[in-house]
């Protein structure tokens, strides 16, 4: 082998090593669909380490396996967010390699029902409290002391336009998305002084499997949100959290609505 080409397979090899120190990791809660399925796809392009979770095991895995064609490494935890214990235990269970989470998404979340409050069905009110308000916390709870060891890390909580402002049957739904709103707030002061940006996302209507959730199922009344009007996509959501996240150390959005076009609050529409 000549000097030169010693020097340069050294270099090469210098380069892949800090590249694999340099290498972030994200963590995404819900990441089996929708924004979360589709932010994992766009930080496993730009070359993050990803802690995906959910509950549908075979999701994760298919996913898993697509997005090691990124050449990332990806770890799936699968638990519900609204049990505690097994949000710890997950955390917990974290290898060392691991434990170091720069971004975490608090993406997991859903609206069940759309009834004015007198006909509200409590497992549906009890569903979206326990996921949106209490799973979040749950997650935050667990994944922030590992960011305060590094003095380090970057929040993002997808919140929704109906955290800003509500709507006739929204009721609930729109409380726990407030919810989220304030607790985005309480989390950037709380977080200040350890260097953790926290970034609150609001989206307007989004095309994904929410509305299917919201009617159990009923195809045709989920369509109808998206009628007339060409609504955001998971992807779209997903560059909005990529823009955030992407900015220099000294820049944090704090707190940022994105809506399609056709959309300019959360109850008016152009439908052309």
């Amino acid at each position: 082998m000549k000097v030169s080409d010693f020097f340069c397979v050294n270099l090469q090899q210098k380069n892949i090593n800090l590249k694999i120190k340099n290498m972030k990791t994200t963590l995404i809660t819900g990441a089996t669909s929708g924004i979360g399925k589709a932010t994992a796809e766009l930080f496993a392009k730009n070359a993050y380490n990803l802690i995906i979770t959910g509950r549908r095991a075979e999701r994760l895995e298919e996913l898993k396996n697509n997005l090691e064609k990124s050449g990332i490494e990806v770890l799936t935890l699968c638990f519900d967010v609204r049990n505690n214990a097994e949000v710890e235990a997950a955390i917990n269970s974290l290898p060392e390699k691991w434990r170091q989470i720069d971004v975490l998404v608090n993406n997991a979340g859903l609206a069940v029902g759309l009834n004015h409050v007198q006909d509200g069905v409590l497992d549906d009110w009890e569903r979206m409290i326990d996921t949106n308000i209490k799973g979040l916390l749950y997650i935050t709870r667990a994944v922030a002391p590992l960011m305060i060891a590094g003095n380090e890390g970057h929040i993002v909580n997808i919140c929704s336009i109906a955290g800003k402002e509500v709507y006739e049957n929204g009721n609930v739904y729109c409380a726990t998305k407030h919810a989220v709103d304030a607790l985005s707030k309480g989390m950037r002061v709380d977080m200040l002084k350890y260097g953790i940006k926290v970034t609150n996302i609001c989206p307007g209507a989004v095309e994904t499997e929410f509305s299917l959730v919201r009617f159990k199922g009923d195809k045709e009344k989920a369509a109808n949100p998206y009628k007339g009007i060409m609504p955001l996509t998971g992807s779209d959501v997903a560059l909005t959290i990529w823009f955030a996240v992407s900015l220099p150390k000294h820049i944090c959005i704090n707190d940022l609505v994105v809506m399609p076009t056709a959309q300019a609050n959360g109850s008016t529409f152009y439908r052309g």
